[in-house]
Order: structure tokens, then C-alpha cells, then sequence
């Protein structure tokens, strides 16, 4: 629920802040908040992972790994953050290619947070404190909104404001939460006991990495082949593009759960291939509209200078649905046990992001890095199909998927080709595209018999209603949560606004 309030609140947020930061200042701080997320997946060594799967072991005592795993992660994050200091003047030059050591110096602070804020709260789901967890994060949100207001409306910090604004925040909390957890945690480990720890966590670490590593390369490129502008506007898009990111988390969270759940593989099999074919159908139809029309999307909700940036988002969400698809085959790959297939996919696709991005964006800007994060995740879903069809075949739908794919993409074509591009007139137009889109899937025979007659039954929602009442959610016969690598990296998306 944070995550998604989080998202919301960044998006209603842009009027505010494009009108008080350039595009270079916006692009600056975007780049150094995903180069902290990149640096703390790092550093914190799979710590967090191994944390949440020590804790429970019958053969080990919570209390030491929770003393243990926090005495490590604060050395680690601590000992990180003196030696980068010294070198923020070439790790800006390296980031934003340009000297800009104060903003290097407030990330490699906020790397030290950040790491430490993460850990803290993960002591929260140890103990299922689901309400101090969801409080705390929106405490830190709403801390981070004000104070980001004051210095970027108020002072005109521009990217200092934003850096800022988020890590001070953190930092408090960060206080606060050492204060409220002081009687678990010790600044000395033991060294048998961080030994099973990395042997377990570290190999996390470089999926983990690689994964989150697709939004923060092209970053990277852009600002060195594009500029920081370009930089600014793609990192706008991406704001955008949480449309569909919502859906997407929401898929997330009760995807793993649902197929662990069934213990028949026959029924498995069946069931996923339905749910893919159904996700994808839902998740096209909000790309269509958001693809159509952007650029009313921009004018509403940004400045005029970012209005460049509607030519990424449609992209964007594009790449947000393909990332869900990676997720559905790391749960199938989870129901098979064989997880350590996540890591050749992911680097193939992270070699893949930084080949594209190079060679598309100079020519292309934010566009080609757009198409080469499609790339990237069709390259990384490619190769985690190979490797589930092997392990656990399901058969796909692939008659229906390819209607999905047929209808929007000729809605979204035949509406950049035909229709205006601004005005009311073409607003309307645009969106009754878009609206044409369910529609045009029940032309082509997408609907099987049983899903025409749901459909059928949406009006009468009071039926509706009673049959969702009546779901009850099914134990689970394994560990329904998300894979803990990827629920960090979900995490930390949104540790910052």
C-alpha cells in the first residue's frame, strides 16, 4: 500500500516540481537516487535476503542473526561510505559527466541511509508488524514530501532539494528506528554465523544487481550521449509509465501466492497459462491508452519543458508489462527450485540494455532507450522461457496473446498515423481509440465462451460482488512470497519520490 501511495504521490507531485527544476536538475537527481539504489544492492551483500530466510531456520537463533546480519550491513554500508567520499568529485564525472562533487557527497550519504533504512524496516515483516511497517513508510514519504517542497520550491536547491529532501528524511527514521529496535542490534558479529550468511545471501547479489541494473544503465548513456536534459525527460517518462506500474505491483503481490498455492501441476499449468493470457490482455489495454495519449498526459501534469518526455512513455509501459511477464517465470522457476537459472537471463539482458542503449540512443534519444528496455526484458524473457518450458512446461495461449499484441498494436499505430495530435478534438478521438480496445478484442475471438458470459454478468454487479466475497485465499504449500532479490529492488523503486 506505501509503494502504491508512493507512486501516486510522485506523479501528483511532477506540476510541482517540473516548474521549479530544469530538465538537467531533474535528470542530475534521478541519476544519482538509481545510482544509490545500484551502490546499496551491492554493499548490502545479500544480507537482507539471507536475514529472511536465517531467521526462521529451526537450527538457528533469530536473535543472532538479526545481531549478526545488522553489525555486518552497518560495517559494510559504513566502510563503503568513507571511501567513496574522497572520490565524489570523479564518481559525479562519472554519473552525470560533469564535477558536480555536492551531489556525489549527499547520494553517498543517502547510500548509508538508504542501506541501513532498508534494513530496519525489514525487522518490521520479521516480527509481521504490518502497521508499523506501513506507518513508518508513509511517515518517511510525507516527511520527504515536505521537506523536498521547502528546498526546491522555497530555497530553489533544484537537485540538491530533491537528494536532500529524501535522504534527510531518511535519516530520521533511520534514528528513530535504531532507537526503537536498540535491544536486537550490536555493532559486533560473529564471524561463523556472517560466513553461512553470505554463503547464502551473495549469490543474490549479482541477479539482483543485473536486474535493477536495466534501469539504471541507459540512465548512465543517456547522460553521457544525450545529456543531462535528455536524462531529465526520460526520468519523467518513467514517472509516467507507473500507470501501468501500479497494475503491475498489485500482480506482484498477489500472483506468487495464487500459483504456489495450486499443488496439482496439471491444474498449475493450466492456470498459468490462463492468468498470463488474461494479465497481458489488462495490462495492454492501459498501455494502449497511455501510449495514445501522452502527450495530453505531459501537458497536464508537467511543465512545458518536459513535454519532450511523452515520447518515452508509451515505451515505458510497454517495458513495465514485459517486466511483470520476467516476474511470473521467476515464481514457475521458484515453484521448481531451481532459481539459480535468474542470473545468466539477467546478465544477457543487462549486456543487451547497455549494446542497445549505445547504439540507439546517439541516433534516437529517449526513444531508442526505450525500445532497447523492450529489447532488454524480450531477451530476458526469451531466455526464462527456454528455461521453464524445460523445467515446468506450460501451455501458453499463444493464439490469444497474439491477438492482444495484433489489436494493440494497430490501435496504437493507426492512432499516431491518423489522429491529431493535440486539441480537445484529438483528445476525444484518442481516447475512444483506446476504448475501442476490449471491443476489438471481442471482433477477433479473444473471449472464450465462459469469459463472454462474466463479461455478460458485469451488469449485474451485485453478482459480481457476491462472487468476489465469496473467494477465500488458499494456503499456501511453499513460501508465497515474492523472490526477497527482487522484493528489495521493488523496494527500493520506491525509496525515493
Amino acid at each position: 500500500m506505501s509503494g502504491y501511495l508512493s507512486k501516486l504521490i510522485a506523479v501528483a507531485l511532477l506540476p510541482l516540481y517540473t516548474r521549479y527544476l530544469t530538465t538537467g536538475d531533474y535528470g542530475a537527481a534521478e541519476v544519482m537516487f538509481a545510482a544509490v539504489v545500484s551502490a546499496s544492492i551491492v554493499i548490502r551483500l545479500g544480507l537482507i535476503e539471507a536475514l529472511l530466510r536465517f531467521y526462521y531456520r529451526d537450527d538457528e537463533d533469530p536473535a543472532r542473526v538479526v545481531s549478526s546480519s545488522f553489525a555486518a550491513l552497518f560495517w559494510f554500508a559504513t566502510i563503503a561510505a568513507l571511501i567513496a567520499l574522497p572520490f565524489a568529485g570523479p564518481i559525479s564525472e562519472a554519473l552525470l559527466n560533469k564535477p558536480a562533487p555536492d551531489l556525489a557527497r549527499i547520494s553517498i550519504v543517502g547510500l548509508w541511509v538508504l542501506t541501513l533504512n532498508e534494513y530496519l524496516l525489514t525487522l518490521f515483516r520479521l516480527e509481521e508488524r504490518a502497521r508499523a511497517f506501513f506507518l513508518t513508510t508513509i511517515i518517511n514519504v510525507l516527511a520527504a514530501i515536505a521537506l523536498t517542497v521547502v528546498l526546491v520550491v522555497g530555497m530553489e536547491e533544484g537537485a540538491r532539494g530533491l537528494l536532500i529532501g529524501s535522504y534527510a528524511s531518511g535519516a530520521a527514521v533511520v534514528l528513530a528506528l535504531l532507537v526503537v529496535h536498540r535491544r536486537r542490534l550490536s555493532l559486533r558479529f560473529q564471524r561463523p554465523l556472517l560466513r553461512r550468511l553470505m554463503r547464502f545471501g551473495l549469490p543474490t547479489m549479482p541477479a539482483e544487481l543485473s536486474l535493477y541494473g536495466l534501469n539504471f544503465v541507459d540512465r548512465i548513456i543517456i547522460v553521457h550521449a544525450a545529456g543531462l536534459p535528455d536524462a531529465g525527460l526520460y526520468s519523467i517518462a518513467v514517472k509516467f509509465a507507473q500507470g501501468v506500474t501500479v497494475l503491475v505491483r498489485g500482480f506482484q503481490l498477489a500472483w506468487p501466492p495464487l500459483a504456489y498455492s495450486i499443488r496439482d501441476d496439471d491444474e498449475a499449468r493450466r492456470v498459468y497459462a490462463t492468468v498470463v493470457t488474461l494479465f497481458v490482455a489488462g495490462c495492454a489495454f492501459v498501455v494502449t491508452g497511455m501510449w495514445l495519449l501522452s502527450r495530453w498526459l505531459v501537458r497536464a501534469l508537467a511543465a512545458p519543458e518536459f513535454f519532450g518526455s511523452y515520447k518515452a512513455i508509451g515505451l515505458l509501459a510497454a517495458a513495465a508489462t514485459l517486466y511483470a511477464l520476467y516476474m511470473v517465470l521467476v515464481v514457475i522457476l521458484g515453484r521448481t527450485g531451481r532459481t539459480e537459472f535468474n542470473f545468466p537471463a539477467t546478465a544477457a539482458a543487462l549486456a543487451a540494455n547497455i549494446a542497445l542503449n549505445l547504439a540507439l540512443v546517439p541516433p534516437l534519444g529517449i526513444v531508442g532507450a526505450g525500445i532497447a528496455l523492450i529489447a532488454s526484458y524480450i531477451v530476458v524473457l526469451a531466455l526464462m522461457y527456454v528455461f521453464t518450458q524445460r523445467l515446468f512446461p506450460v501451455p501458453y495461449e499463444w493464439g490469444r496473446l497474439l491477438r492482444v499484441l495484433a489489436v494493440s498494436t494497430v490501435l496504437v499505430g493507426l492512432g499516431e498515423l491518423l489522429l491529431p495530435t493535440e486539441g480537445f478534438t484529438g483528445l476525444v478521438l484518442r481516447l475512444l481509440f483506446a476504448l475501442a480496445y476490449p471491443f476489438a478484442l471481442l471482433v477477433t475471438g479473444f473471449f472464450s465462451q465462459g469469459e463472454r458470459r462474466w463479461l455478460a454478468r458485469l451488469r449485474h454487479p451485485s453478482e459480481v460482488l457476491a462472487g468476489l466475497q465469496a473467494l477465500r485465499p488458499v494456503a499456501a504449500g511453499v513460501d508465497g512470497s515474492v523472490p526477497e532479490a527482487y522484493e528489495a529492488e521493488l523496494r527500493d523503486e520506491d525509496a525515493h519520490l
